[in-house]
């Protein structure tokens, strides 16, 4: 084996806390359940283990750093009239003791059984109890009208697996979807984990959602305001024409029934249209003269606030 200090990717002086972490990222990469079917990643996973091995035990790794063993954990030389009975165990041949992974990365970590069964060594004590698997998360971006109507995605699981997730509609942003079974193995005969897949809605331009109801806020001229028009607005299932009435004031709102978000019963809220009255340019010298020349009749629409 190559020098464990090179295989771990750390300094001689590295802290066991260093030695860890370097392991633990190597493992995550090159384990053999996570990469089925690979001999070179499955070559490297047992090289980092053996290092790791090495390294972590504090008396094997001043004997190496003194030139006493080799990276294999084997007698360099022989001293003359030294007991160097059991020397060379716990190299790369794996027969050194067993490491309580989920004491070093956690119960909650995806790998943590998949590294307890395979850091079991001769000897070493294994808790054979049924337990399940540690749950995999993940996390899948979808727009809001995806969100609204309900969609189907493909999503690559660690295990190597893809399935398809439904999306069911009307799904709340941060939602979490769980897939029975699809998380990291059980241990002792329990039950596979299993996946949780957050939902992300990413944000409407123009549409935002208020319970079951969509709600959108459309710019309409001075002159659709008075005269009425026929305008186009967005929704969850597309674009459609709606009718603005004569005489409409900004904060006016339009009512599209079922076009809001699907309810479990099946039924759909109603899309609200809040209508915006814009100047199209303040500044136009004709609309300037043509309100000057204009008397209103009507009271200061500040008048009901109290206000002058």
């Amino acid at each position: 084996m190559r020098d464990p200090y090179e295989v771990l990717g750390v300094a001689r002086t590295a802290t066991a806390d260093e030695l860890k972490s370097a392991y633990r990222k190597l493992a995550r990469a090159h384990h053999p359940d996570v990469n089925p079917n690979n001999p070179r990643a499955e070559e490297k996973f047992k090289e980092a283990t053996a290092a790791y091995d090495l390294l972590s035990d504090e008396a094997k790794r001043k004997r190496f750093d003194r030139g006493e063993i080799n990276a294999n954990g084997q007698e360099r030389t022989r001293p003359r009239g030294r007991h160097t009975a059991g020397a060379g165990t716990g190299g790369a041949s794996g027969g050194g003791r067993a490491w309580n992974f989920d004491s070093m990365f956690g119960e909650d970590d995806l790998f943590s059984d998949i590294f307890a069964r395979a850091s079991k060594g001769p000897g070493g004590r294994q808790n054979t109890a049924p337990r399940k698997g540690p749950d995999a998360n993940y996390r899948l971006h979808v727009t809001f009208e995806e969100a609204a109507l309900g969609t189907s995605r493909t999503v690559s699981l660690t295990n190597g697996k893809r399935l398809t997730v439904k999306v069911p509609p009307g799904t709340d942003d941060e939602s979490t979807l769980r897939l029975k079974g699809q998380g990291g193995p059980g241990t002792g005969g329990g039950p596979d984990g299993d996946a949780l897949v957050e939902i992300k809605v990413k944000p409407h331009p123009i549409l935002r959602r208020e319970g079951t109801s969509v709600v959108a806020d459309i710019p309409i001229t001075l002159q659709e305001a008075v005269l009425g028009a026929k305008i186009e607005v967005p929704t969850v299932a597309g674009k459609v024409r709606v009718t603005v009435p004569k005489g409409a004031n900004g904060g006016t709102v339009l009512r599209l029934p079922g076009k809001g978000i699907p309810a479990p019963d099946g039924t759909a809220g109603d899309q609200l249209v809040r209508l915006r009255l814009v100047l199209e340019d303040p500044t136009d010298g004709k609309l300037e003269s043509f309100v000057k020349k204009w008397k209103p009749t009507g009271p200061n629409p500040r008048a009901k606030l109290g206000l002058e």
